[in-house]
């Protein structure tokens, strides 16, 4: 951790695009080296008012990850993420939308005023960024897109999911709150929830409570996709 420090106080004088910004203690401001003081308290003053930090741990506690597994996620260290929701850093861009695209927000969250929502929210598919079901994992049952991550306080998450080849004995029982609908663009799986289990093919439907530990296991050998839509 002591470690980390020192790296972090070396790169405090670099441009706000190479590194994440160091917030400056008012009481023991630093020497002022070549105007760069001045330059990081106007930084500083600057990005206070939007509560970044705040904004992202209650985007994590809001999906009940901790911050190791947002690390997983993101490929940042639990250490750097516990900073950038205390305040003790500011993110740079690179590093914002790495995490907003983690919790299907767009980078406007953190910067936009927040009597103004979004109505209209439209993702190209170039935009869209695959995910796998589990970070870290070997064995992955589907990959996902999200399909709604511009929009702001939605009442929904929609899915583009990508189901792979993966044995049922690897298959782990995953659940959440609220419920969730599967629409079933191509191939087929089987939808098991619970004890039950369900065959789905192209063109089936079906809406069941996400809370209920379910998985999902497609044909081997051939294409699967689907649409999944959840609320909590």
């Amino acid at each position: 951790m002591d470690g980390e420090k020192d790296v972090l106080a070396k790169e405090s004088h670099l441009s706000v695009a190479d590194t994440e910004v160091q917030r400056t203690e008012p009481e023991s401001p630093p020497a002022a080296k070549n105007g760069d003081s001045a330059s990081h308290d106007f930084i500083t003053e600057n990005l206070k008012p939007y509560s970044i930090g705040e904004k992202l741990r209650a985007l994590r506690l809001r999906k009940k990850l901790g911050l190791i597994e947002l690390g997983r996620h993101t490929g940042f260290s639990a250490a750097l993420l516990s900073k950038l929701e205390r305040g003790k850093l500011y993110p740079t861009l690179p590093t914002l939308v790495r995490i907003a695209s983690v919790f299907n927000v767009g980078l406007d969250y953190f910067f936009r005023d927040e009597r103004k929502r979004h109505v209209v929210a439209l993702v190209r598919k170039q935009e869209r960024q695959r995910f796998p079901e589990r970070p870290g994992s070997t064995e992955v049952s589907y990959y996902f897109e999200a399909l709604d991550y511009p929009v702001n306080s939605r009442k929904l998450n929609s899915y583009y999911a990508n189901f792979q080849d993966v044995g049922k004995e690897k298959l782990k029982p995953h659940s959440h709150p609220g419920v969730e609908l599967l629409y079933m663009i191509s191939g087929s799986i089987v939808l098991t929830i619970g004890s039950d289990s369900h065959k789905l093919h192209e063109g089936d439907s079906i809406y069941f409570e996400s809370a209920v530990p379910h998985t999902y296991w497609k044909t081997p050998g051939v294409a699967c996709t689907a649409l999944i839509v959840t609320a909590a």
